[in-house]
């Protein structure tokens, strides 16, 4: 593994399902089967913020990811967070948190601020020393029946085949 890739984006449709693939796809992940993972960064990784995925692998394709998620119906806004803190060595923590809230609010801003506390009681919990955390959000409204999405997805890597060649 090389680099963890942070993007963020948002989504609507009629259903959850629809408004976070939405999403999904506009962060350009929506063509992979996401696998998450508990938030630990490796040593030696490299972590980036992008606006947009790159091409990642195959579709269909396995792809490991950390993930902050807030899905809303109308009226009301949904926020994603996900932050990280890293180590001399490389190695750190991601945290994510996810809010909704009624058109007005800020939930981002609150997710933003339970990922803050979770990554303190995270690296003192392991006793790590780290550099100050970046946080990365996302907030998006909904209106009337709709629903809308908003994610913050970090991606490890690159995705793997889920089905191997077919044997006779």
């Amino acid at each position: 593994m090389d680099t963890i890739r942070v993007v963020a984006g948002t989504g609507r449709g009629p259903t959850g399902t629809a408004a976070y693939d939405a999403a999904l796809a506009d962060c350009g992940v929506h063509n992979y089967n996401l696998v998450r993972v508990s938030s630990v960064v490796p040593p030696g990784a490299t972590v980036e913020r992008v606006e947009r995925a790159p091409d990642l692998g195959p579709v269909g394709g396995r792809l490991t990811v950390v993930q902050a998620r807030a899905t809303v119906r109308g009226p009301g806004v949904a926020g994603a967070a996900l932050g990280w803190a890293r180590t001399a060595d490389g190695s750190g923590l991601f945290y994510e948190a996810d809010e909704v809230g009624r058109p007005g609010g800020d939930p981002a801003a609150r997710a933003a601020d339970r990922v803050r506390a979770g990554l303190a009681a995270g690296l003192d919990l392991r006793d790590w020393d780290a550099d100050e955390p970046t946080v990365v959000t996302a907030s998006t409204a909904a209106d009337g029946d709709e629903r809308a999405t908003a994610v913050v997805v970090g991606t490890y890597g690159r995705a793997d085949p889920i089905l191997g060649p077919e044997k006779d």
